[in-house]
């Protein structure tokens, strides 16, 4: 008799509604918005068999108000400052009067809708140390916000220990939730179908007998992109086919320049036909660019609290040399999927460890396959909306308890 009745719970609560606030900064679904987006998009897709789902965000130039994509429902609304976005988003939210709220990397924004929502189920997650410091958000008002959410969910357990640490009064509301890759579209580079793509594409841009380091994300100071470009003097004398292919730009779906992108390109032309910028490009591309390289470089000089980077290649079946920082080291098993080098360490150690991974395809095999099946076993969507379900499950089942 439990388990039917269970079995009713169940089915019951898949119809409770589960609202996503995007920050607002970007467009959703978007090719050219940020990481959170891009996680909110598939998070969502892999979940919404389990409950409906509605993803609050900005409107675009050429976007409608209202869309659905692969059964998500997304509602937008236009974005001319925080607090009107969060305005207009209120409203949206009191006319759905979902089971849960969903906020993603704005805690202010919890805050304002514990005003709101006194009764709400109110779930914060946090994508990166960013946002729960100045000058986003005071230590008063991120202590405030963090208290006024239900539940906080965090990629890594770094930033699970780093917002204990800002905040011990909410440690035991915080869970984490590795992210994921869709194995899909990031194919392996060693499979039958990869290595044919891979080929074709080298051949096209006239890549056939270069060794191909991969840089992929920001130009900014705190992503390390000098280290590689500084690692490529070294590399080179030993292995005159280097090619280091850096792709991304200074902010998200813009190629604004800045002075730090002016001076990785000073740089870069000291070493001619050995480095090649590519503009930022948008997520459907990423599989191509990955699967061309020998190696994918990481190498963050700030708390990277995941970086999608690391399980994309390693999808990919290509390895992976990054620092040895934040959660970073939660997700390369140094020696087997990639190499960690200590951030100290990094203007010694970063060219002799990627000769290493580059001069040695058998050790580039065995860490790929390795890595394909590290991110199969642990990192996939639906292994991280199954997690996500079990929570909420669990949150509505305890919430129907109480009613009852």
């Amino acid at each position: 008799m439990r388990s039917v009745i269970g079995g009713i719970r169940t089915a019951h609560l898949t119809k409770r509604h589960l609202v996503i606030l995007t920050p607002g900064s970007f467009a959703i679904p978007s090719g050219r918005s940020s990481s959170v987006e891009h996680v909110v998009q598939h998070t969502a897709e892999a979940l919404v068999n389990r409950m409906p789902i509605t993803v609050i965000g900005r409107k675009a130039a050429l976007q409608g108000w209202r869309s659905v994509r692969k059964g998500v429902t997304y509602q937008r609304v236009t974005f001319q400052g925080a607090h009107g976005y969060l305005l207009r988003a209120s409203q949206q939210i009191s006319r759905l009067k979902p089971a849960i709220i969903q906020v993603e990397n704005r805690p202010h924004y919890v805050r304002l809708l514990r005003r709101k929502f006194p009764k709400a189920k109110l779930s914060l997650v946090i994508h990166s140390t960013a946002f729960i410091n100045p000058p986003y958000i005071s230590a008063k008002a991120l202590r405030a916000s963090l208290q006024a959410a239900n539940v906080i969910i965090v990629n890594s357990e770094f930033l699970k220990g780093y917002v204990q640490q800002k905040v011990p009064g909410v440690a035991h509301k915080i869970v984490t939730h590795y992210l994921g890759v869709d194995v899909g579209r990031f194919i392996s580079k060693w499979s039958g179908e990869g290595s044919e793509s891979r080929a074709q594409i080298r051949r096209e841009l006239g890549f056939e007998h270069r060794k191909i380091i991969l840089y992929m994300g920001r130009l900014i100071p705190q992503k390390g992109v000098h280290h590689a470009l500084h690692a490529m003097r070294n590399v080179i004398q030993s292995e005159p086919s280097a090619l280091l292919l850096i792709v991304g730009s200074a902010f998200y779906g813009s190629k604004r320049i800045t002075s730090y992108v002016k001076e990785l390109g000073r740089v870069a032309k000291t070493m001619p036909g050995h480095v090649r910028f590519i503009p930022y490009v948008n997520h459907q591309e990423m599989p191509e660019w990955i699967r061309l390289a020998d190696v994918v470089v990481v190498p963050s000089m700030g708390s990277e609290a995941f970086g999608l980077v690391n399980v994309e290649a390693m999808a990919s079946g290509v390895p992976v040399v990054a620092t040895r920082a934040g959660g970073i080291q939660e997700v390369i098993e140094d020696g087997r999927t990639g190499l960690l080098i200590h951030k100290e360490d990094m203007p010694t150690e970063l060219a002799p460890t990627l000769l290493r991974v580059l001069q040695d395809e058998a050790l580039q095999r065995r860490m790929g396959e390795q890595g394909l099946e590290r991110v199969r076993d642990k990192f996939t969507w639906q292994q991280a909306a199954e997690v996500r379900w079990e929570l909420y499950r669990t949150m509505l089942e305890a919430s129907a308890i109480h009613l009852g």
